[in-house]
């Protein structure tokens, strides 16, 4: 009971566990949702793990099984369902067809519950009709696969996750921890997502449309990288910044720069910067009181209509709207519905 005298009921988020699991991803939801508490030190989420099965045993990929103690049943009561990755999908993996087992514990799921996948459990998910005509992506080493088995999906190989509103998808392994961390600052705002970050001792924010696969992710310790660049460039966000003087942060050529800042960030370092001030404008709008036009000068966009031609490209939103969603009891409206490349889905 809050101090108001409402009965607050924490997000329920069921987490599927499929037969060959793979236990670093299964870990995930837990880890992250575990973590988020209002003002009163109340969970904000409550997660559960349920099988297909009733409860008992569900075979990892590695040499163990887990003991899981909620049946399918359990799916019936959740507000987000995640399904993560599993090596032994079986028919939905090669066929694209769900078992009559799996169907029918999906069959519990209440219309209107949040869907989200990591990984290749997506092919739950596409198996089911849930991404029909929508965009979706997996792990790259899977996304072809998924194009042809599903042919009415728009599968993007390339990016960390998809947030389409009511569904979403991420890509492998640790692109669940950036899944999950959007999900939590749709739901609650930036604050809290980075305070689970650094309780988790992972980057806060890496946007939907990072790329999976970066040329050159650890650079040569005998070259110059641009560490230092950016980490100049994020304490002065505030100001004019030149490529030039990115650069000379290194001591390298501006081509040289660009060429590895690429290679290390898949982005350009206008993109970065960009995406930077955008994250910026985004916990100044949540945290603070500061007017549009100050926030716009804070976060180095200059000008309100600057900061607001960036953020209706990145959040499909304005900055009234955004500060209105966030700072009115945690996103239940106002914002978009789509993420494909750094935005912002409606919260449920």
């Amino acid at each position: 009971m809050s101090r108001d005298g409402r009965d607050v009921r924490p997000h329920r988020v069921v987490v599927l566990a499929l037969d060959g699991l793979l236990p670093f991803e299964l870990g995930i939801p837990h880890r992250i949702f575990g973590r988020p508490k209002d003002v009163e030190g109340r969970p904000l989420y409550e997660v559960v793990t349920c099988s297909i099965r009733p409860p008992g045993p569900v075979q990892t990929d590695a040499d163990f099984a887990i003991m899981v103690d909620h049946g399918p049943e359990t799916l019936a009561t959740a507000d987000t369902v995640v399904v993560p990755a599993s090596y032994e999908l079986g028919p939905v993996f090669e066929q694209g067809v769900l078992t009559d087992e799996l169907a029918a514990a999906l069959a519990h799921i209440r219309p209107g519950t949040r869907l989200a996948s990591i990984c290749t459990g997506v092919y739950v998910l596409a198996a089911a009709g849930h991404l029909d005509g929508r965009p979706a992506t997996t792990h790259w080493a899977d996304a072809a696969r998924l194009q042809r088995l599903f042919p009415r999906i728009d599968v993007d190989p390339d990016v960390l996750f998809i947030d389409d509103g009511d569904v979403l998808t991420s890509a492998g392994v640790a692109a669940g921890i950036d899944l999950c961390l959007h999900i939590v600052r749709r739901d609650h705002g930036t604050a809290v997502a980075n305070d689970v970050a650094r309780r988790t001792v992972v980057p806060p924010h890496r946007d939907g449309g990072q790329a999976q696969y970066i040329e050159r992710p650890v650079p040569d310790p005998q070259q110059p990288g641009t560490t230092t660049a950016r980490a100049w460039a994020l304490g002065r966000l505030h100001e004019p910044i030149q490529l030039r003087d990115m650069a000379a942060q290194e001591s390298l050529s501006v081509r040289t720069f660009t060429r590895r800042f690429r290679e290390e960030t898949g982005v350009s370092p206008g993109q970065w910067l960009t995406r930077q001030r955008v994250e910026r404008a985004r916990q100044l709008l949540e945290s603070s009181d500061r007017s549009v036009d100050q926030v716009a000068r804070d976060s180095g966009f200059g000008t309100a209509q600057s900061m607001r031609q960036h953020l209706q490209a990145a959040l499909g939103v304005t900055p009234t709207a955004y500060r209105r969603t966030f700072r009115t009891g945690g996103g239940r409206s106002g914002v978009g519905e789509r993420e494909r490349h750094g935005g912002v889905g409606a919260p449920s």
